[in-house]
């Protein structure tokens, strides 16, 4: 099996970016959802729209996107656990991408809640506070990526 992984890496690299990439996307879209959200009054016409883009958002997009993201990123530990040990996982660069990606999963749920808080009419958050936040995913994607593409190496 990890013979297979190893031999398809770039395979499972590439298909964990798209992946990923799907993850970030639907982070970024669901918090600007809830701002225009905030602007439609409860129960009309465009609440319901609203709570349904919100619900697929993070039902068909965001949740089978992380599945997928953290499945093929463990396929690519073990992968890289063949070709390299076990000790990558403990380089500074690999500490900072995990360290971004417990936040990614910790805002992950933060939005899930949010996103029940609001199909029940009950948000307690603020419009400018989804509009300061919404990037925070782009921001920890940034981190990810530059921390793995560069591993902190002086050139």
């Amino acid at each position: 099996m990890i013979d297979f992984l190893v031999a398809n890496f770039n395979l499972i690299r590439g298909l964990h970016i798209i992946f990923v990439m799907a993850w970030i996307a639907g982070m970024l879209i669901l918090p600007r959802l809830f701002v225009y959200h905030m602007k439609a009054a409860p129960g009309s016409d465009m609440d319901g729209v609203f709570k349904l883009a919100e619900l697929r958002t993070m039902r068909i997009i965001i949740n089978p996107a992380m599945i997928l993201a953290f499945a093929m990123g463990l396929l690519l530990v073990l992968a890289d656990s063949r070709i390299r040990g076990w000790s990558f996982l403990l380089q500074p660069w690999m500490l900072t991408k995990l360290a971004a990606l417990v936040f990614l999963f910790g805002w992950h749920g933060f939005m899930s809640k949010a996103r029940k808080r609001f199909a029940a009419d009950q948000n307690t958050r603020s419009e400018k506070f989804w509009r300061m936040t919404n990037e925070l995913p782009f921001v920890a994607a940034i981190i990810i990526v530059l921390s793995v593409t560069t591993k902190f190496l002086n050139h």
